[in-house]
């Protein structure tokens, strides 16, 4: 079980950022941050798994755990891998609730919203928008 909630996750990410002097710095470390993913196994590659929308393949699977729901992610491009394992920092392993109400405000508070490119940003939304309407489902 996660012992930090979705905004301290959020507000551990935006520490951690504030760290690096320059963009480019920023951008290496959500790479470094993208090779930590997990393993994603190739069965799970599946078409309803893929997210629409991203520019790279990227495919999402989840499953609920008692109260919580995990998910997984997995990108062809390095900085999406990279802002998978952003999303994975602030989402996995909560409740539906808990996701549902947690809003998005890493985008401006690392500076995403402004610093990635409209494709990688729309598959960012693409994702998140995977990930809040998961837990909707579950919700209910």
């Amino acid at each position: 079980m996660t012992t930090t909630s979705a905004e301290q996750a959020q507000q551990e990410l935006v520490e951690e950022f504030e760290m690096f002097d320059n963009w480019m710095d920023r951008y290496q470390y959500i790479i470094d941050l993208g090779k930590q993913l997990p393993a994603f196994p190739e069965e799970w590659k599946t078409e309803e798994r893929k997210i629409q929308g991203c520019q790279s393949n990227v495919w999402m699977h989840h499953e609920r755990d008692g109260e919580h729901l995990r998910f997984q992610a997995i990108s062809d491009a390095a900085i999406v891998s990279g802002l998978i394992a952003v999303l994975m920092r602030i989402y996995n392993d909560r409740s539906p609730q808990d996701i549902r109400a947690t809003s998005a405000h890493f985008l401006t508070d690392l500076g995403l919203d402004k610093h990635l490119s409209p494709t990688r940003s729309n598959g960012l939304h693409a994702m998140l928008e995977r990930i809040y309407r998961v837990a909707e489902q579950e919700a209910a």
